[in-house]
């Protein structure tokens, strides 16, 4: 693997390891930005994992781009092989029509029934976040059931409720607040997945997994009941990388 350091103005740094949608790509990302944060570098501000780079931020009167990239270097040659544990979040789903406007046309256009669009995308299924992008808390979830693989749609919708779970590519998603969105609309969710009042806003970070949980109608008003009155809590669990 080549990893690319590339100036990214004069308060980042980006560290590439590709140039291409990748799980091994997106793990070295992320080991790497564990390493970064465990370390404390002087100066370094903020890390941001993306699909296959890792943006450094760093305040510009502590260090410069040459001390952080030999001491990029120096953390990558430590974090080769290694892994960490994972957060897996149980999230519960509704794919009842009234919650999934997408729906039917998926399965026109991928030629199985609803149950199995269903069955397909949920069962015991992990997805791994790659990224946290486009609005605040938006993830961008992979890989998808092969079936299941769709271009976007041909006309993007200006809004998309908050608590759509889409797919599009061979990614799924959730939408944490309502936004315009050209992906297609198979169900929805009613946890929060952005909330200022949390000590961290967004539910989801890179290198998290996540299993989706049909629920029934009545189920999902219930949560969403418990979600406005501050009585849900999102099962996760923590499992081998």
């Amino acid at each position: 693997m080549t990893v690319r350091f590339l100036p990214a103005g004069d308060t980042a740094l980006t560290v590439e390891f590709g140039d291409g949608i990748d799980r091994a790509l997106n793990d070295s990302v992320l080991r790497l930005s564990a390493r970064v944060r465990a370390a404390q570098l002087p100066g370094v501000v903020e890390t941001v994992p993306t699909f296959r780079s890792l943006m450094v931020h760093y305040d510009p009167l502590a260090t410069d781009s040459a001390s952080l990239t030999a001491a990029l270097e120096n953390l990558l040659d430590e974090n080769r092989g290694e892994t960490q544990p994972v957060t897996l979040w149980r999230i519960p789903a509704c794919y009842a029509a009234s919650h999934a406007p997408d729906l039917e046309e998926v399965t026109q256009r991928t030629g199985l029934s609803a149950a199995e669009v269903i069955r397909l995308h949920s069962a015991s299924t992990h997805y791994h976040v790659y990224m946290i992008g486009f609005v605040p808390g938006f993830p961008y979830m992979g890989d998808l059931p092969a079936p299941l693989v769709l271009p976007r749609r041909a006309d993007p919708r200006v809004r998309v409720p908050a608590g759509s779970i889409a797919i599009a590519t061979n990614m799924t998603a959730i939408y944490p607040l309502e936004s315009p969105g050209g992906w297609h609309l198979i169900g929805a969710t009613p946890v929060r997945l952005f909330d200022l009042r949390r000590p961290r806003a967004a539910l989801l970070s890179p290198g998290d997994a996540v299993r989706f949980e049909p629920v029934t109608v009545r189920e999902f008003d219930a949560i969403r009941a418990a979600v406005a009155a501050d009585a849900y809590q999102v099962p996760c669990e923590t499992i081998a990388a």
